[in-house]
């Protein structure tokens, strides 16, 4: 399988930002990229929530665009469960305090938290777009825990010097900081050194 063929796990937990995690599937599959889809059940909830449209409507416009795997978040059988089985990485988007705490524990209450421990112990990605504001110190003290263990916390901090004109560029502008991290950098992303799009 070449490597850009490699197939990354995004993950949409119960914290709010769902557009996040929808939008990730949607520019990584304008690259081509396959995709496997966890749905925590409070994930299921916030885009029903903050989209006004349910899960399996967002399914149908992914899959009328492309292919993507979306096990059951109890399927232990699914080959994103086991090491052997190779992926770019791993995008939890957003990433709940609750998801990070069993992450950062190392328990595999659902598929969500499996294939999270498996890119950890395999050395890929994962990146946690932690959603939380203000912090607690065990909130803190998770993302350390992750962070020394290989993975990457990354909350979606809005950047202002692209001077954004609207939420989908700044939720567009956070993501494009994840493809890169993922080795898949978009050519519409605006940089620093120019301020233009590359």
């Amino acid at each position: 399988m070449a490597e850009r063929g490699l197939p990354v796990v995004v993950a949409i937990t119960g914290a709010s930002g769902a557009v996040y995690g929808l939008r990730l599937v949607q520019l990584l599959m304008e690259q081509g990229i396959p995709l496997y889809l966890l749905l925590s059940r409070n994930g299921e909830d916030v885009i029903l929530q903050e989209t006004g449209r349910s899960r399996d409507e967002w399914l149908r416009e992914f899959r009328a665009v492309g292919s993507l795997e979306t096990p059951e978040i109890t399927d232990y059988f699914s080959p994103i469960a086991s090491g052997s089985f190779l992926t770019r990485g791993m995008v939890a988007a957003p990433c709940s305090m609750g998801a990070l705490g069993r992450i950062a524990s190392g328990t595999s209450d659902s598929l969500v938290e499996r294939a999270a421990d498996v890119s950890l112990k395999e050395r890929r990605p994962l990146i946690l777009l932690t959603r939380e504001t203000p912090l607690s110190g065990i909130h803190l003290e998770n993302m350390l825990k992750v962070t020394r263990a290989g993975g990457i916390i990354m909350p979606p901090v809005p950047a202002f010097y692209t001077q954004p004109k609207s939420i989908d560029e700044l939720v567009d502008q956070s993501l494009y900081r994840v493809l890169d991290l993922l080795g898949l950098p978009s050519s519409r992303a605006r940089r620093w050194n120019s301020g233009q799009e590359s």
